[in-house]
């Protein structure tokens, strides 16, 4: 949708690339071809349906925002999965080193 002006005689007109240079001739027999540029440049180069509001920044910082919630949680939940499978396998080891040391301290005992 390109962006409607008012218009000093009434109603209103579309801003498109012809209007755009229609304006920038006028500025540039007005003001001269240095100043009608730099005038120009402070105009968006689209149209300003196309330039994001402060309500679209804020729609995507919330985006964005749950989109890292979301892959923050899923790689907690990860890591406290891979914790866990770790904690099991520590324990089981330790547990059986403990009883061979234990059988073993035991054999030395009845030997001697």
């Amino acid at each position: 949708m390109l962006p409607r002006i008012d218009h000093p005689e009434g109603g209103t007109i579309s801003v498109d690339e012809r209007t755009r240079h229609l304006l920038h001739q006028r500025l540039d027999a007005v003001l001269g071809h240095e100043e009608a540029g730099t005038l120009m440049s402070y105009l968006p180069p689209v149209g300003w349906a196309d330039v994001a509001t402060k309500r679209d920044l804020d729609h995507l910082e919330q985006r964005i925002e749950q989109r890292f919630e979301t892959a923050l949680l899923r790689e907690t939940g990860a890591l406290r999965s891979e914790m866990a499978a770790q904690t099991r396998t520590l324990f089981f080891s330790t547990s059986g080193l403990m009883l061979t040391l234990a059988g073993l301290a035991f054999a030395a005992a009845r030997l001697a």
